[in-house]
């Protein structure tokens, strides 16, 4: 059998993604009955600290974040993500806060967590997002309802979402099954 330059590229990068999923899986803290009661929490502090995983992590959401004009993160750990993604793509960094971190006049969504009521914020003057494509990442996507309004918070102020990415998806809580048509990327499931 004779592997062609770009099947030997295609294995390499198949084999790099596989190391990066389990390198992540092996790295993140669980934690039992946080924030509340029946909740299993994924700490993916640990993950992000590792310089190796992070730069992995950096390098497959800018492969997913194809022409876009800015990468959108979601507070708070999302804020590192994109951050670093925008970097790589040469592009804009947008943070969607949590309620009362900016001052009005904002946009503003509210929604639902699988433990309780949020929403999510950007300036609704001094920004124009307007017709500007945007890529959304967060470390974890868990029943969806942040991503959600992550969504609806930048179709409100004009912005048109490319996709979602995220590093860890959960999958049994069904999270993209909100996100409609957006295509949506995750390195590792559980």
């Amino acid at each position: 059998c004779r592997l062609e330059y770009g099947s030997l590229e295609f294995l390499k990068e198949q084999f790099m993604a596989t190391t990066l999923a389990q390198s992540i899986h092996d790295s993140i803290r669980w934690v039992a009955d946080f924030p509340e009661k029946d909740v299993h929490f994924a700490d993916l502090t640990p993950v992000l600290a590792d310089p190796q995983i992070f730069n992995g992590i950096m390098r497959q959401m800018a492969d997913w974040a194809e022409d876009v004009d800015i990468i959108a993160g979601l507070d708070a750990r999302g804020f590192l993500i994109s951050a670093g993604v925008a970097v790589l793509k040469d592009v804009g960094v947008l943070a969607l806060r949590k309620v009362g971190k900016l001052p009005p006049p904002v946009h503003h969504v509210d929604y639902g967590l699988e433990y309780g009521e949020a929403a999510l914020e950007i300036p609704a003057e001094g920004l124009d997002i307007t017709g500007k494509r945007i890529f959304i990442v967060d470390d974890v996507m868990a029943t969806g309802g942040t991503s959600q309004a992550a969504l609806e918070l930048i179709e409100k102020a004009g912005g048109v979402v490319t996709g979602f990415a995220t590093i860890l998806e959960l999958t049994e809580l069904n999270g993209r099954s909100k996100l409609a048509d957006l295509p949506v990327f995750s390195i590792t499931t559980a």
